[in-house]
C-alpha cells in the first residue's frame, strides 16, 4: 500500500494546516474538552483523506480476451446504448461508480494501442445520473486490440470530483492493468464494449480495478 501521487501535496499542506491549528487552539480560551474534540476531529479528517490517496499493489492478471473493471466501485449501468462520441455503433456501457471511500486510481480495462484521447469540459450533475455520461467534464479514451477490436473509456467528474487526470496519450501502446489516471473525490468510469461479449456482473455488484472481469470477449 502507498499513497497516489495526486494526493501527497494535499495531505502535506493539510497536515501542516492541522498541527498549526491544533497547537494554537491550545492558546485561546477553549476548554480541555473542546481541544480534545478538535484533536480527534484534526485526525479522523487527515485519515479520511489520506484512505482516498491510498493506492494499493495488486497483482494483474492479463487476458487478451478480458474486459477488467477500471476502478473500484459500484456497478450503476448495463445497458446498451449507441455510442457516438467516436465508435459510432451500438454498445453495451457498464458504469461503474466511485464513492469517496473507494480507491480513485483508474486502470486500463484492455491492452493495446491507445487510438484516442479527447478532454471534454462539462457540467457536475452527480456521477449516476443517466446525462452524466454525455454532459459532464469527462475524458475519452480508446484501445485498440491487436485484432483492431476497439474498446472505449470514459473517466466522469462528479458533483465533488472536479479533478480528472490521465497519464497516458496517442500511440502510447498500454499493458492491460496498468494505472491510466485518477479522478478525486467521488465520480464515475464507463466502459463500451461489444454486443457480443459475454457479461459477468450485475447491476449493484462491487468491482476491483484491474481484478474484476466485467465481460469476456467472442
Amino acid at each position: 500500500m502507498s499513497i497516489h501521487k495526486e494526493g501527497r501535496s494535499i495531505l502535506l499542506v493539510l497536515l501542516i494546516v492541522l498541527l498549526i491549528i491544533n497547537i494554537g487552539i491550545h492558546y485561546i480560551n477553549v476548554s480541555n474538552t473542546g481541544i480534545y474534540i478538535f484533536h480527534l476531529f484534526s485526525g479522523a479528517l487527515f485519515l479520511c483523506v489520506l484512505q482516498f490517496f491510498r493506492n494499493p499493489v495488486i497483482d494483474i492478471v492479463v487476458n487478451p480476451k478480458h474486459i477488467l473493471a477500471p476502478a473500484d466501485g459500484k456497478v450503476v449501468v448495463i445497458e446498451e446504448v449507441e455510442e457516438a462520441e467516436f465508435l459510432n455503433e451500438k454498445r453495451i456501457q457498464i458504469s461503474i461508480f466511485m464513492s469517496p471511500v473507494n480507491v480513485h486510481v483508474n486502470r486500463n480495462p484492455v491492452g493495446g494501442i491507445v487510438k484516442y484521447i479527447k478532454y471534454h469540459p462539462g457540467k457536475y450533475l452527480v456521477a449516476w445520473h443517466p446525462k452524466s455520461s454525455t454532459n459532464n467534464e469527462r475524458t475519452t479514451i480508446v484501445y485498440e486490440l491487436s485484432d483492431g477490436l476497439q474498446i472505449l473509456t470514459r473517466q466522469i467528474a462528479g458533483a465533488v470530483a472536479r479533478r480528472i487526470r490521465w497519464y497516458i496519450k496517442e500511440n502510447d501502446r498500454v499493458d492491460q492493468g496498468q494505472e491510466f489516471g485518477f479522478i478525486k473525490f467521488g465520480s464515475r468510469v464507463d466502459v463500451f464494449i461489444p454486443l457480443n461479449s459475454k457479461i459477468n456482473v450485475t447491476l449493484d455488484q462491487k468491482t476491483k480495478g484491474g481484478k474484476t472481469v466485467l465481460a469476456e470477449l467472442k
